[in-house]
Order: C-alpha cells, then structure tokens, then sequence
C-alpha cells in the first residue's frame, strides 16, 4: 500500500499538510505515515534531565498525533501509524523514505508568512530532483473546502 508521509511538527501549515494527506489516502485507498523529529539539541543537558525532556517530548507528540489520527479514522476513514525519529528533520525525514519502500509520497505545508513557506519546504525543495518519493507541497491558507475539491 503506497503511504503518504507527512510531517507532525508545531507549524500552523502542518495541519493543512495532514488534512491533504488523509483526503488523498482515503480516495486512492493507501496510507497515512506521520513523522515527527525530535532534534537532539532539546537534549543536550545532564544525563537524567535529558532522558525525562526526551520522555515528555515524545509524551507531548502521542498527544499531538491522537488528535490527527481520531479525525484521520472518524472523518476519513484512514488509520495512520505515527514514527518518532531523533535527530536533524532533514537527514531523519529522508532516511524514514529510505527505510520504508511503501512510503510514495511526502507531503509537506507550506507557510504564509514573510520568512517563507519554512525550512522544511526550502531545504527539501533544493534537493527535489535527487529525492526518492515526489513532494507534494501544501499551501497554509488553503480552507478546507478548497483541500477537498482538490484532493
């Protein structure tokens, strides 16, 4: 089954993202994988103070995804898997494609504001003839109405 790999961060555009992801699974009957990356500078304190920041980090991005996910499968009908890596977003995000040949797609939100569409997009953009899975790239500002006339 080919998967939709979106990414679950703190981004506002992230949402869109995961909305696109769901409609697309849904009608073409595939999937819906979502990442999240810790990077490792939010550990870099004592041993111990740096296991319980790890253990809340990743208590904080369950949370994150129940919400995605319960609207996935209500709304949508699609039952995502939720991956936690550690490590810098870019490296993570494509060595989680490498690892997973059922991944087809990435799907990426697009922020609106004056720093640009973020640094997801304007990293993985540069390289977008060399990566393995196509990146589709999802406007913040799209309503839903307009994601699901699309999708």
């Amino acid at each position: 089954m080919r998967k939709f790999l979106v990414i679950l961060d703190d981004s506002h555009e992230c949402l869109n993202a995961m909305r696109f992801a769901a409609m697309r699974a849904a009608k073409t009957g595939g999937g819906v994988e979502i990442l999240s990356v810790i990077p490792p500078e939010e550990f870099n304190h004592w041993i111990g103070v740096g296991e319980i920041m790890r253990e809340e980090a990743r208590d904080r991005i369950e949370a994150h995804f129940e919400v995605f996910a319960k609207w996935m499968r209500d709304k949508q009908g699609v039952d995502p898997e939720l991956v936690i890596r550690e490590g810098e977003p870019v490296p993570e995000i494509l060595e989680q494609i490498r690892e997973d040949p059922d991944v087809g797609v990435l799907v990426l939100g697009a922020g609106t504001g004056k720093q640009g569409p973020g640094p997801l997009v304007t990293q993985l953009t540069r390289n977008a003839g060399s990566l393995p899975v196509p990146i589709t790239i999802v406007p913040g500002e799209l309503s839903k109405e307009r994601l699901e006339a699309i999708t």
